[in-house]
C-alpha cells in the first residue's frame, strides 16, 4: 500500500494550483453533493461530538465548508503540496500530512469522516484496510460520508483518472465493504454524472454502532 500511496500523493503534487482552481467553487455546481454535505454535518452535529476529519482533503475546500456548517473540522491529505496550499487558503484551519490507512487520530475519537472521491485511488484489494482504519477513529455513532465514482456492473472498474489511476464501484459492492468493516451505510444518492467519464456520482452515508 505504501506504494500506491506513494505515487498517489506525488501525483497530486503535480496538479496543486490546477487542482485548487478548478474546485474553488467548493460545490456551487454540485447540488447533490453539496447537500449530502450538508446533510452529513447535521447529523454529526446530532452525535454531540462535531470533531470531523476531511480525508483526502486536497487543498481545503470542504474542510472550510465543513467548518462553516458547524463542525470542528480539519483535513488531512497523502499530497504535501496539497496540505501547503490547503494552509495558506485556509490559515484557521488544521491541515496535516497523513495517510487514509494510517490516520493520526485517536481510536473513537471523531463524530465524523468526509472522504469526498479521495478513495477512488485504492486498489480493491487494498479498500478493506483503509475502510477498518476510518471506523477505528469514529466513536459510537459517528458517521461516515463517501463520496466515489458508481458504475452499474458487478465489478470496480479501473479507469484513467487524469491525475492518477482510479476505480469506479457498484453502490451493493462497496456498501457491503462499509459494512464489512463496521459502519455500516443507511443511506446512499446515486446520479447521473457530472463529467463525461459516465459513471454514476455515488454518495453513501454510514454510521458506526
Amino acid at each position: 500500500m505504501a506504494d500506491h500511496q506513494d505515487g498517489t500523493g506525488a501525483a497530486y503534487d503535480g496538479v496543486v494550483e490546477l487542482y485548487a482552481s478548478m474546485f474553488a467553487d467548493r460545490l456551487e455546481k454540485q447540488p447533490f453533493a453539496r447537500n449530502m454535505i450538508g446533510t452529513f454535518a447535521e447529523l454529526v452535529r446530532g452525535t454531540g461530538n462535531t470533531r470531523a476529519a476531511d480525508v483526502g482533503c486536497g487543498p481545503g475546500h470542504l474542510t472550510a465548508m465543513l467548518r462553516e456548517l458547524g463542525l470542528d473540522a480539519f483535513g488531512l491529505d497523502i499530497s504535501p503540496g496539497m496540505i501547503d496550499h490547503a494552509r495558506r487558503a485556509h490559515p484557521a484551519l488544521r491541515f496535516d500530512v497523513a495517510r487514509m490507512e494510517a490516520l493520526p487520530v485517536e481510536d473513537g475519537a471523531l463524530g465524523g469522516v468526509l472522504a469526498h472521491y479521495s478513495m477512488i485511488h485504492t486498489p480493491p484489494g487494498e479498500l478493506p484496510a483503509l475502510l477498518a482504519e476510518q471506523a477505528r477513529v469514529l466513536a459510537p455513532g459517528g458517521l461516515l460520508l463517501v463520496s466515489l465514482f458508481g458504475t452499474e456492473g458487478p465489478e470496480p472498474v479501473r479507469f484513467d483518472h487524469k491525475v492518477t489511476p482510479a476505480w469506479s464501484w457498484p453502490a451493493d459492492r462497496f456498501a457491503t465493504l462499509l459494512t464489512e468493516a463496521g459502519i455500516p451505510p443507511f443511506a446512499r444518492l446515486l446520479h447521473d454524472p457530472a463529467t463525461e467519464r459516465g459513471f454514476l456520482d455515488t454518495h453513501l452515508l454510514a454510521r458506526r454502532p
